[in-house]
């Protein structure tokens, strides 16, 4: 199963850096000048994200097309590569990809640092592109640099 997931790896990338150089893995609405209207309000995620309906089908279809057994679907999960708490596109297909939850490489991980970038952004302490673009270029770095930073909240 790892040896999938490290497959797997640089072609997400491929593909999530292919979708952010022309935008369509962002949300248009969210923009560095909305944010306090979007990403910085309680519960913006939450009512962005799409219905399970929609996501478990998408996940679906990708473990169809990556003929992974379905029998290891509970241990991934279909992530939003830029996170809608960072204006990433709720639904867009280039905006979203199989990862494995747990581990070094896992989701659970990569949520930590989605919060603490959004904190970030929303404290004035990180751009929102520079946010971004950090957490699709190497979210793993990205969580080594800001990880012991203190966020500023307003």
């Amino acid at each position: 199963m790892r040896t999938v997931a490290l497959l797997w790896a640089p072609l997400l990338f491929l593909a999530a850096a292919a979708a952010y150089a022309d935008q369509s893995a962002l949300n248009p609405v969210v923009r560095q000048e909305t944010i306090d209207r979007t990403i910085c309000v309680p519960g913006y995620a939450t009512g962005v994200r799409p219905a399970t309906s929609y996501t478990n089908g998408v996940k679906q279809m990708y473990f169809q097309r990556a003929q992974l057994n379905p029998r290891l679907a509970q241990a991934y999960e279909l992530d939003h590569i830029i996170p809608l708490a960072l204006g990433g596109h709720p639904r867009n297909l280039d905006n979203l990809a199989l990862q494995i939850r747990e581990g070094e490489n896992g989701a659970k991980r990569k949520d930590r640092i989605e919060e603490k970038l959004q904190c970030l952004v929303c404290s004035g302490q990180v751009t929102l592109a520079t946010a971004q673009r950090d957490i699709l270029e190497d979210w793993q770095a990205a969580y080594h640099r800001y990880a012991r930073v203190k966020c500023r909240r307003r």
